[in-house]
């Protein structure tokens, strides 16, 4: 028998409760796949929706053997696959690994591809809460929406997990940014540089918000249309909603009005994980971390989550 090591698993779909700490087997790189042993694991609504079967990855039970969630992480690499050549032994990473071999263990298993080295400016927690939010919005808004000096943004539920670091990444592109939220949090938004905090819960924002260029919609439903309404000519709404209602009719709306319609998902890149980790080291960008909890949590972690119940990213250790 080979090393062990803890790991948050499970043998079926269900609510928090069916995910339990469990000792496994290590798992070993494969070609081009790099052994991280995980300092921190960052808890995304991902997580959930696959431990649950909202998004079925595995198909339908029972399954074969069990599974273990998590996407984002950061740990120090222990061991190469072959062909794997980028890092070394005792370096430092974030990035992405993937269930059935997901983040919340004690190591993991990941795509060389999918990591970089971790920005220096902060610590295994800070680095972790980033991969996903930080590539969603990045990528939405520098390789989709190709947000330029002086445009208007539009970044809704801008205190959320991928709104306050959209907000982060479109002041650095020199954008002039515009974010919805409650009240209570405008504060945070204005310290992360939005110049324009809208209150949803005081009016319709299509009313107050007026020629945009850029809007970026993690809530979908009937934010898409109403969203169409605050563009500019030839403006853009990125969706990075992921799954949930349909957005044929949005899309076709977009088209008779001749805006654009990109309904996004991140992809995992080690490249663009070194661009925001070189921004994470100017100081252009930092994940708010609402709680860390330890491994054996994580249950209460998706109870949290699910429930919206902590500001900021929640993240796991070991």
């Amino acid at each position: 028998m080979g090393a062990r090591m803890r790991a948050v698993s499970q043998d079926g779909y269900g609510g928090p409760e069916v995910l339990r700490v469990v000792e496994v087997e290590r798992p070993e790189p494969g070609p081009g796949e790099v052994l991280v042993r995980v300092l921190a694991a960052g808890v995304n609504p991902a997580d959930w929706k696959i431990r649950s079967g909202e998004v079925a990855r595995f198909g339908t039970p029972p399954f074969a053997e069990r599974f273990t969630v998590g996407i984002d992480l950061c740990g120090t690499v222990v061991a190469l696959g072959p062909g794997a050549d980028r890092f070394r032994p005792g370096e430092r990473v974030f990035g992405c690994a993937f269930p059935p071999r997901g983040g919340y263990a004690e190591y993991a298993v990941v795509a060389e591809s999918a990591l970089a080295a971790a920005p220096a400016a902060v610590d295994a927690v800070g680095a972790a809460a980033l991969p996903v939010s930080a590539l969603t919005a990045w990528q939405a808004l520098v390789r989709v929406a190709e947000v330029s000096p002086g445009q208007r943004v539009l970044v809704h539920a801008a205190a959320g997990g991928v709104g306050h670091l959209a907000v982060q990444v479109a002041k650095a592109r020199g954008a002039y940014v515009l974010g919805t939220a409650r009240a209570a949090g405008h504060g945070f938004l204005r310290g992360l540089g939005v110049d324009e905090p809208i209150d949803y819960t005081a009016g319709d924002f299509a009313a107050l918000a007026r020629d945009v260029d850029v809007v970026l919609d993690p809530i979908a439903g009937d934010y898409g249309p109403r969203s169409l309404e605050v563009l500019a000519p030839g403006g853009i709404l990125v969706d990075v909603r992921g799954t949930g209602p349909d957005r044929t009719a949005v899309r076709a709306l977009a088209g008779q009005r001749g805006l654009r319609f990109a309904e996004f998902g991140f992809t995992p890149s080690g490249a663009d994980l070194a661009e925001l980790a070189a921004l994470v080291e100017s100081g252009g960008l930092r994940a708010a971390v609402g709680r860390v909890l330890p491994l054996e949590d994580a249950a209460e972690a998706h109870v949290l989550g699910e429930a919206n119940r902590v500001p900021g990213k929640l993240v796991l250790v070991p």
